[in-house]
């Protein structure tokens, strides 16, 4: 007796209509940004022997590596490609006080070793600020003076608008000493427009970014919308014609080059602005403004604590979890 199989058509995929894959993809960016809020996953997913293996996969499309020899040798790629650098250590939100003085270190080090025009970047929340004020203040002071006596910008991240008070607070303190902190502003939030108008009569570099963290619209422009897209070339444009040492942090196509126009479509090496991507995303926009004689930055984080980095630039672009399945399959 034969058994006939059945006959088994193939399905045919319908496309999703773009309303319903923009929903799709505004959803993966909230959940991604979720996970990147999850201090505990932090630790748990780079530990865990399968998941820590295809996790860091997908990281060093982002991260130099866990070490700050890591980082020296890609200062060194980037700046032989004409670029400046900036560099950060990963570690927000570090809640023990012994460890944020042991991770104090760390930049000091970097401060000492790094190539001459390379920036420091770091989190307040690492060295203190999720512990107490006066901590990060303290921690902060010595790392400005190491950058200081070495002849490095140091800039401050952005954090979520729950520390933004208190990380501004820092930020004025410094300047009371240093004329060489900066401080990142994030255009999606909507206070940005009064704080930037404070910024600009403090020293130090201003870092202009969309901004990735999980907000309410009361407090943020949401990421897909056109509002954040006119609120940082307002942004841009305001630092651009202040004179203001300045920093524009994109990778968006269209922000890039509507700023070149502005600036007149030419920089010079002395120029108080540049063009800034994170390592791993937008070198070619990098190129194309030096080109125009712009002076141009590569973001570079190391460390350990990538996770939660990683789960931002993904919800940056959901996009970018093709390229991450890709990549973790590798």
């Amino acid at each position: 007796m034969h058994t006939i199989a059945p006959t088994i058509t193939p399905s045919v995929t319908t496309p999703l209509p773009s309303t319903d894959a923009t929903v799709l993809s505004t959803r993966a960016a909230q959940v991604l940004r979720m996970l990147a809020l999850d201090e505990d996953l932090k630790w748990r997913v780079p530990q865990d022997p399968v998941l820590g293996r295809l996790a860091r996969k997908v990281a060093q499309r982002f991260v130099a590596g866990e070490t700050l020899t890591d980082a020296l040798e890609r200062a060194e790629h980037i700046r032989t490609a004409g670029h400046r650098v900036n560099v950060e250590y990963l570690g927000e939100s570090c809640r023990d006080a012994r460890r944020a003085v042991a991770e104090t270190e760390v930049f000091l080090d970097a401060a000492r070793l790094l190539p001459p025009g390379c920036s420091i970047s770091l989190d307040l929340s690492h060295i203190g600020l999720a512990v107490d004020e006066e901590l990060a203040l303290t921690n902060a002071s010595r790392i400005a003076q190491a950058t200081a006596d070495s002849g490095r910008e140091m800039v401050i991240s952005a954090e979520g608008s729950d520390r933004t008070d208190a990380v501004l607070a820092v930020h004025r303190a410094l300047c009371r000493r240093f004329d060489h902190v900066g401080i990142t502003v994030q255009a999606r939030l909507h206070r940005t427009a009064g704080d930037l108008a404070e910024l600009l009569a403090l020293p130090g570099r201003i870092r202009l970014v969309k901004g990735a963290f999980l907000e309410p619209e009361a407090i943020a422009h949401p990421r897909e919308s056109p509002a954040l897209a006119t609120a940082y070339l307002t942004y841009a444009e305001q630092l651009a014609d202040s004179g203001h040492l300045c920093s524009f942090a994109t990778h968006d196509w269209d922000l890039v080059r509507h700023i070149d126009r502005h600036l007149g479509g030419k920089g010079r090496g002395t120029a108080p602005w540049e063009f800034e991507t994170l390592l791993g995303l937008g070198s070619d926009r990098l190129d194309a403004m030096a080109r125009h004689g712009h002076p141009t930055r590569e973001y570079v984080v190391f460390g350990t604590e990538w996770w939660l980095y990683v789960c931002n630039r993904l919800a940056e672009d959901p996009q970018r979890l093709l390229q991450a399945l890709v990549d973790a399959a590798s």
